[in-house]
């Protein structure tokens, strides 16, 4: 079996993570996986949800849309519509339960912090370089509450990154670019913790169910992949 890229099946796409692409948001940065291209920030708010108030807890919320021409033909743009997709609103809860999954909201001082993030050029696995960039950029954001004095230690947060495998010609493969995404017969989603914790998995058979095997041989490729993701996010925070 030959991925169309002519990568092995543990080999990722190549990953920039370029910090502090923003210049207004309190935590930004522009993450690259392969052609897939997303634009995160964070932008902190000084309110909570009412929902929240006097719990001391603070909330972690976000949002994801597709650029109009982030794919090959253009697609109309969303507020356009006067409704988002129901993928669009899958996503941006999932990456906004990803992150809330490992931050203590209890150190946020019931404040809140809006993570948007934007694709500017898609290639498979937009979700995942979403949630993987939005831990560069709200680390970034929860450094800049704690130096601003908006709380009074700084806020706990466990590293976090998310991957695409597949089960590509029969072969468990690593980060699925568009030409294996449109084909695969299994897609699944990791989001991963970097002390070997699992937030979420989403996997689905496309044609024929796939077996415990092929999910245990998926998710050991998600770790390979999600290992390769952590020392590019701490190389972009050092």
């Amino acid at each position: 079996m030959t991925r169309p890229s002519g990568r092995a099946v543990d080999e990722m796409r190549s990953i920039e993570i370029i910090p502090g692409f923003a210049k207004h948001a309190e935590g930004s940065c522009l993450v690259k996986f392969g052609d897939t291209h997303v634009l995160v920030t964070a932008t902190f708010e000084e309110r909570a949800p009412s929902w929240l108030r006097d719990t001391g807890k603070g909330w972690i919320t976000a949002e994801y849309g597709m650029l109009p021409r982030s794919t090959h033909g253009r697609m109309n743009r969303e507020a356009a519509k006067g409704k988002q997709s129901g993928r669009t609103q899958e996503i941006q809860r999932l990456i906004g339960r990803s992150l809330r999954a490992v931050t203590d909201l209890s150190t946020l001082s019931e404040k809140q912090i809006r993570i948007d993030c934007d694709v500017l050029q898609a290639d498979g696995g937009t979700r995942t370089a979403s949630i993987s960039g939005a831990y560069v950029a709200l680390r970034q954001c929860l450094n800049w509450m704690y130096n601003e004095g908006y709380v009074a230690e700084m806020p706990k947060m466990q590293q976090v990154a998310a991957i695409s495998c597949g089960l590509y010609q029969g072969q468990a493969v690593l980060d699925l670019d568009y030409p294996e995404d449109s084909e695969a017969e299994t897609d699944a989603n990791f989001v991963m913790t970097q002390n070997g914790g699992i937030v979420e998995i989403q996997a689905t058979a496309e044609e024929t169910p796939f077996d415990d095997e092929a999910l245990l041989r998926m998710m050991r490729l998600a770790r390979i992949g999600c290992d390769t993701i952590f020392a590019a996010q701490n190389h972009a925070l050092k």
